[in-house]
């Protein structure tokens, strides 16, 4: 079982005591099929497309939610209410390895691993996947030589291809809060999932 998935099936024991038996059943057959659509993620040389599995379990409960007649909002809330609990770092330990990479920006280790995900990230390892362009000028990244487009989104891809791209968005949401426990402000002027051409990932450091 992979390790996110203990967090969906708490989340469904908390919200739906009395359903949860059968929406977690539900959810863990949606997502084993969901499952095999993006396996060649884990294999693929594009190593952002890693997380296709992770929301495709997103897309199998909101699969899930919607078929028992659920509002946007609401599903919006409970797969927040996911995310925000999967990503907090859950020891100091933790806290401390997410800030890490702003730390060695800038260092010729920070200059290595960037060189590293733009010969990885900057072609697509699977039509639907990811497709990305690394930005590193410093007038363009508010000094910090490093920034990120994403111009193929393989999430919207994943849930365009079931009719659900509306509920992409969501996760969009969740950028800001991983780029505040990395120590960073994220300011971005659009996503694929709201219409725009690319997502633009810029950040300041936080004081």
């Amino acid at each position: 079982m992979p390790p996110f998935l203990k967090y969906f099936h708490h989340t469904i024991q908390q919200r739906y005591p009395v359903q949860a038996a059968t929406l977690i059943v539900e959810l863990n057959s949606r997502f084993k099929v969901l499952q095999e659509e993006v396996a060649f993620a884990k294999k693929s040389s594009n190593p952002v497309d890693r997380r296709l599995d992770f929301t495709a379990c997103f897309l199998a409960l909101v699969q899930v939610l919607e078929k028992h007649g659920e509002p946007y909002e609401k599903i919006r809330g409970i797969c927040l209410e996911i995310t925000h609990e999967y990503v907090r770092p859950k020891n100091a330990v933790q806290a401390w390895l997410k800030r890490l990479p702003v730390k060695i920006i800038g260092t010729p280790l920070g200059s290595l691993l960037t060189n590293f995900m733009r010969k990885k990230t900057e072609k697509l390892g699977h039509p639907e996947g990811f497709l990305t362009k690394m930005v590193t000028d410093p007038a363009q990244t508010f000094g910090l030589s490093y920034g990120m487009d994403i111009l193929e989104c393989g999430i919207c891809k994943q849930f365009q291809k079931h009719g659900m791209q509306h509920y992409v968005s969501i996760l969009c949401e969740v950028d800001k809060l991983t780029s505040a426990m990395a120590g960073l402000e994220m300011v971005r002027s659009g996503t694929i999932a709201n219409g725009a051409t690319k997502c633009d990932f810029r950040w300041k450091k936080l004081d």
